[in-house]
Parts: structure tokens; sequence; C-alpha cells
């Protein structure tokens, strides 16, 4: 049951008859009862489309009122349960399933969107845990009714009775005291909370004050439906951390939902399991919210329950975008609904930071060519037009550039390293004449120190060496150092170093005593030192996913010919998190030029070129000795179809 709280089947029966009492005398009293609407209005942003359908929001309280006693920090999507493409999933059944003890298969709610493939999902209802930090997949048993798909997963019980049924059309309904339980005849999607805060319009949230730990300020999962039934809201509110996010009474949660635009809403689960993450633009989960298990461990619940929504991407006045990258270039084109500029944002980091040249022409179908790109790099974009003066923009979407290479692995990612978890600070364990005779090892990689009850994660694989972890406080070290060697007969010119390994949490990767890269960790000038912790950590908290990073000239010129020493510090993002995770494999490529193919073909008076790289742009010439020039357009997709002028042309492909 994951109520932060040793709560009792009595008491949750005591709880149920509390309830049960005041559903009935609520229909005498409701209309007494105050509109808890805020008094200190909080601070909300706009809604931001997500997907068609699906839109988020956050919103803090600054100051507090009568109605918000609590500094929080809230966060919500939107979904227009009329939009196409919609679709609800709730945890289905694990495998060997059985009723009431083996019926879910728990996961953390980012990991629900990476095995499901939903856009976004939060956790829902209570669930009996035995710790919250089990493996992946361990059977879980959820506290009410839970249907997805319309299967059966979860039966209906007198308590966590508050439901939410969605039928296969997406008709929605809440049942705020749902035992006996409504008709499930036809519902694709139920999940339950504990009981309602929002009935009717009325905000009844204030009747649970003093009845109990779970009705005091804590972390919030809820949902809420709208008068019209169109629109599902779902909320959650962090808490326990002083400064940022205390959490919420229940009164406060519905309040929050009336200020979404929600008529009924119920509690879903709270404490530290609240969390909400969506689909990020390369594919992994991205955590809206900050919940205060992350903010204490580093590391995400594994829950019993989830509700997840599916979606289709947005098609709005930006639409019909399309990447088409090479090695060093890419091609990026789109379309608008009225003729409008063309420009690209587009960065290596969420951030994006830089920005194509701009066209003022108005037009519907654009094409931008983004050049002097990394190969083998993910870069992050979005299309911008604007129409009249308005700005218009596509979602935050994602690709990788190509890589032509000549490659040599140097390391593999079973590597022996030698390591320490000893201070190094002021000292040149970095360097290539260091001694690290003293050290521990070498040690084939994975190399991990993991002290949680349940054991270490399965998923995380291969392991190889097992370090020590710190006696006087029963968790890892802070830091831990890592030294390895390869051997170059001799290094290519403007080589590239690639790396793909599992590094949990952030680290610095050093090339012969000279700094590469930062991953998770504060930026330069900054010193990091032992006692430096992680800004972030990866995946879901555990390394189970694989990272790829490209670190090019100029610091690929630390390479050397003979002996080369790559050494890695990586660093715990929270002093109690109860793992650290490290292995590492590194190419050095040498970038080499590949010609793109141009074929034409002509039929009638028409020729058609056409190229199956992006990048490029198309130029034409009187002769092979040019003068060459760019085809107006310019051209830089294929195909493009001439019409014949009775005058010889040559063509090319040009980066």
């Amino acid at each position: 049951m994951n109520t932060d709280t040793a709560e009792t089947d009595s008491q949750s029966f005591l709880q149920c008859l509390a309830k049960r009492t005041f559903a009935a005398l609520t229909a005498g009293i409701l209309a007494l009862l105050p509109d808890l609407r805020v008094a200190a209005d909080p601070v909300l942003g706009q809604w931001i489309p997500l997907y068609q359908g699906m839109d988020r929001i956050s919103g803090t309280n600054t100051t507090r009122g009568t109605d918000f006693q609590n500094l929080m920090a809230a966060y919500a999507i939107r979904v227009d349960l009329q939009a196409p493409g919609i679709r609800l999933l709730a945890s289905p059944r694990i495998d060997n399933y059985q009723s009431n003890s083996r019926e879910t298969a728990g996961m953390t709610v980012s990991r629900f969107v990476k095995v499901q493939g939903v856009q976004a999902a939060i956790n829902a209802g209570f669930f009996r845990p035995t710790e919250y930090y089990l493996p992946e997949g361990t059977p879980m048993s959820v506290q009410g009714l839970l249907i997805s798909q319309g299967e059966p997963v979860s039966p209906a019980g007198i308590t966590y009775a508050a439901s939410l049924y969605v039928d296969a059309g997406n008709h929605a309904r809440i049942y705020p005291y749902n035992w006996p339980a409504a008709d499930t005849n036809g519902i694709w999607t139920a999940v339950s909370g504990d009981y309602p805060v929002l009935v009717d319009g009325a905000n009844i949230g204030r009747k649970y004050l003093s009845l109990g730990f779970i009705h005091d300020v804590n972390p919030r999962t809820a949902v809420g439906l709208s008068q019209d039934r169109r629109f599902l809201y779902l909320l959650v509110i962090d808490g326990r951390q002083p400064g940022y996010s205390e959490g919420a009474y229940d009164y406060e949660t519905a309040a929050w939902l009336q200020l979404l635009g929600a008529w009924d809403g119920i509690n879903l689960d709270g404490g530290g399991s609240s969390t909400m993450s969506i689909q990020g633009v390369n594919g992994n989960p991205v955590r809206l919210n900050q919940s205060s298990a992350v903010a204490d461990s580093g590391r995400e619940r594994t829950v019993g329950g989830h509700l997840g929504i599916f979606a289709n991407p947005l098609e709005g006045f930006v639409n019909t975008v399309v990447a088409l990258p090479d090695d060093d270039a890419a091609s990026i084109t789109w379309k608008t609904l009225q003729p409008a500029t063309t420009q690209v944002e587009y960065g290596t980091t969420p951030d994006l930071g830089l920005t194509s040249d701009g066209d003022a022409t108005p037009v519907t179908q654009h094409a931008v060519r983004l050049t002097g790109l990394q190969p083998g790099t993910g870069y992050y974009f979005r299309a911008v037009s604007f129409v009249d003066g308005v700005r218009e923009a596509s979602s935050d979407l994602f690709f990788t550039t190509k890589t032509y290479l000549v490659t040599n692995e140097v390391v593999t990612l079973t590597q022996s390293w030698k390591f320490t978890e000893q201070s190094m600070d002021g000292l040149p364990w970095m360097e290539r004449g260091f001694n690290d005779s003293a050290w521990s090892g070498p040690g084939p990689a994975l190399l991990w120190v993991d002290t949680r009850p349940s054991g270490p994660n399965p998923d995380i694989q291969p392991k190889g060496t097992e370090m020590p972890f710190d006696p006087a406080t029963g968790s890892p070290f802070f830091t831990y150092y890592f030294r390895t060697h390869f051997t170059l007969a001799e290094p290519p010119t403007n080589a590239s170093l690639f790396f793909s390994g599992y590094v949990d949490d952030g680290a610095v990767f050093h090339l012969n005593g000279r700094e590469l890269i930062r991953l998770r960790m504060d930026d330069p000038p900054l010193e990091i030192l032992n006692s430096t912790l992680a800004t972030n950590f990866p995946c879901a908290g555990d390394a189970t996913c694989l990272e790829e990073f490209t670190v090019g000239p100029p610091a690929s010129g630390a390479l050397l010919a003979g002996d080369n020493v790559l050494a890695v510090e990586v660093h715990n993002y929270n002093p109690r998190s109860a793992d650290i995770t490290f292995g590492l494999s590194l190419v050095v490529g040498n970038a080499v030029s590949v010609p793109a193919r141009l074929d034409i073909r002509g039929e009638g008076a028409a020729t058609t070129l056409a190229w199956d790289r992006g990048g490029f742009v198309l130029q034409q010439a009187p002769s092979p000795n040019g003068p060459w020039t760019d085809v107006p357009g310019p051209v830089i997709t294929s195909p493009h179809t001439l019409t014949a002028s009775g005058t010889p042309q040559f063509y090319r492909l040009l980066k």
C-alpha cells in the first residue's frame, strides 16, 4: 500500500466508514461549503502543446493565503478525450496473473513510458510494496478497481473506491464513491484512488482534515474531469522539499484541479511515488516534476499502478517536419498552413542555442540546410516560421548525424580498469605517468556498487567488478576514480572519439591528463572535487540505457602515439543514493569523405534529379568547368524536377 505510512486494513476500513458517512451528509450540507478557489492566486504558466489533444502546464503559489497554506509546485497535463489518436493505458496484467496478489509488473513511471511507448504517464492508485525500489517486473497488487485495455486487473472493493471509468470511445466518468461498483461492461480503462476531493464542482477536501497521515501535507497525484467530461486532467504536486514545494492538503489538491478546469476529481496516490513523465524528443522518458523520492535518493520509485496516454504528434500551423541528416550537415523541411518565414533553432542539448540563417520570403514549403555539424552526434531542433509577426513553431524534435569513418575500437565495454574510492583532490591522478599501483584492480567493467536491500538491479549488465561501499554510511562513496590504458600506433588526424557505455550518475572524462567532457556535472570552469555531486542521473535512476556521446577536434588532439591513459571520475547524485555503475567503450574514428550519388532521369521534356542524403545543395553550370551556381531556391531536397530549356546544363551536389 503506497501511502508512506503503516496504515492497516482496519484503519482503511474506518476511513471508508468515515467517507461513507460524509457522503451521506454531503447532500444536505454541500450547498453550505465555501468555494475553495485560491484567495492568493498561484502563478500559473501557459498551456503548452505536447501532442495532438495533450497540453502541459505548471504552477506555483508564491504567497500563502486562506486556502493555500503550503508552498507548492504543481504539474498538470490536460487530455482532450475527443482528439484523434488519444488512447488510455492502465498497467496491464502481469504474466501468470493472480487476482489480489500477482496483478501488475512493478516499474517506475519513466520506465512505463519507455516500455509501453505512451507519450505521458503518472502513477495511478495505491499498491502493496514491500520495498519501494524493487527490481523492474516485480509482481505487485494494486488497491481498488483497475482495468487495462478492457481486461480486469484488480477488483473493486469497499476501500479505494473512488474510480475513473473510460470506455473504448473515450467517454469518461468519475465515480466518487464507487461501492457497490458501477457496471464495468464496455469499460476500456479504469483506475482508482482512496477518496474524492472534488464532487460536482465543489471542493470537499476540508472534510478529511485530522483524519490521519494520508490527509496531511503530502506530495499528491490526482485526476480530474471537466463538467462536460471532454477533458481529463492529470495532476502531480511535489512535496517534502522545503523552499521548493512542501506538499498539499486534500482541499489544496482540489483547488488546483478547479483552477485547471476540473469538475470532479479524486486523489489517486501520493508521497515519494508521485511522478509525471513524458516521452522526450529522442524517445527517452523525461520527468516533469521533482519527486521527493528522487530528491532524497536519486531514484524513482517502483510502483504497481500507472496511467498512460497515447497521442499523435502535433500537426499545427507548422507541420510535416522532416530531418534528413548526413555526417556534418542536415536538411530540414516542413510545411505551413500559410506563407511564412523560414528558420531552424537547433543544438546538442534541449536548450538548443543555435539558429540557422533566416529567410524572410513568405512560403508554405520550407527548407533549411544546417552545416558545420559534428558526425555521429544527436541534435535537438525545432522549425520556426513567422506570419504577420506571430511566431509559430514545431514541437522539439531530434536527429542524429551519420558517420563515415575508418574506426578503431581501443577500449571495450568490458575493459579492465584500476579504481579507487580514495579522494584524489589535488593529485595528478588523470596524468599518464601517475602511479596507480596502490589502487584496486584491474577489474573488468561494468564496475559497480549497490547497497539496496532488494539487491542490485538485474537489468544492469554486464556486471563485472563489485566495488567497496563506505562502511560508515552503508552507502557508496560519493566518488570513484578509474584508469585504463590503450595503445595507438599513430593517432589519426582530426580524429573523433565515440564513447558508449553505462554511467550512473555523473562523470568527468580525461585523456592523457586533458579534460574531454563532463556528463551531468557542473560546467567548467567550476572545479570538480571528491565531494562534488552529480547534477542529474541517467534513465530512471539506474544505468539501464546505453549512453552515447562524441568528442571531436580539438579535444581529441590529446591522443598520443603509443601508450594512452583514459581516466574517469564518477560521482553520485545524492549522498544517500545506493548505487554507482561505470563501464565504457571508446572508438577512435578518422572521418573520410563519401561522395553523394546524384541520379538523373529524363521523361519527355522533364528531367528529375534525385539523391538520398541530406545537407547538400544542388548546383548547375553550363560546362563541367563552371561557373557553378546554386539552382534557384536554393534546392536542398530531393527529388527536383527540371523542364528542358534547350541549353545543356551540368549538375552537382555541394556540401
